[in-house]
């Protein structure tokens, strides 16, 4: 049976680097490539398989010794929120690149589609968003604060062009992003998931 990851694994430490091991050193090109594979491995098997997988199924999946995998990521929860923190740095640089689109209306549902397209089954991503949106009372920094940060700069640049109703907050969008996923996450069925979406964004149009 694959051991059971503590909830504690899914509180995000946002200040996490991807690219520095716990001593801030800088890593050799081969420490450097192992690193890389690790959590391209990880970011794979933690999407489709979820976070109960074991950490020597990693190493064993990666081609290396679990002496390596533990050098770069001392505790298996270390390596999730490296995954995570990849996870979110991905969705930020999207969320930027569409904030430069003319439309912003466009641009806003688009990155939800994203969202819902690349989030529907993938247990990695829904443990992303649940540290921006499960608990919309806790206090955001790292990370989580600067995805928050870029999806409000779409929702506001969207609520200005009158796209989207003037009501909703950055934190209520999160939480709805995060219920869906979850509602997703055991369902296959892509015909759902684009009509929960196409509810979701019903919803959250500008009342003309």
């Amino acid at each position: 049976m694959p051991k059971k990851v503590p909830s504690q694994a899914l509180e995000v430490k946002d200040s996490i680097s991807v690219g520095a091991v716990t001593t801030g050193k800088p890593l050799r090109a081969d420490a450097r490539r192992n690193r890389e594979l690790i959590l391209d491995v990880a970011t794979k098997v933690f999407a489709t398989e979820g976070l109960d997988v074991p950490i020597d199924e990693i190493a064993n999946r990666a081609g290396i010794g679990i002496g390596t995998v533990y050098r770069h990521f001392p505790t298996k929860e270390e390596l999730i929120e490296a995954v995570v923190f990849s996870f979110k740095q991905r969705l930020i640089e999207k969320a930027s690149e569409m904030l430069e689109q003319n439309d912003p209306g466009q641009a806003f549902f688009n990155f939800l589609s994203l969202i819902v397209r690349e989030g529907t089954g993938n247990k990695a991503l829904i443990a992303a968003l649940s540290r921006s949106g499960a608990d919309i009372q806790r206090p955001l920094s790292g990370i989580s604060l600067n995805f928050q940060n870029v999806l409000g700069e779409l929702l506001n640049r969207a609520q200005q062009a009158g796209s989207v109703r003037s009501d909703i907050q950055v934190t209520d969008l999160t939480a709805i992003l995060f219920s869906v996923l979850r509602t997703l996450e055991h369902n296959d069925d892509s015909g759902l998931s684009e009509r929960i979406l196409s509810v979701v964004c019903d919803g959250l149009r500008g009342r003309c």
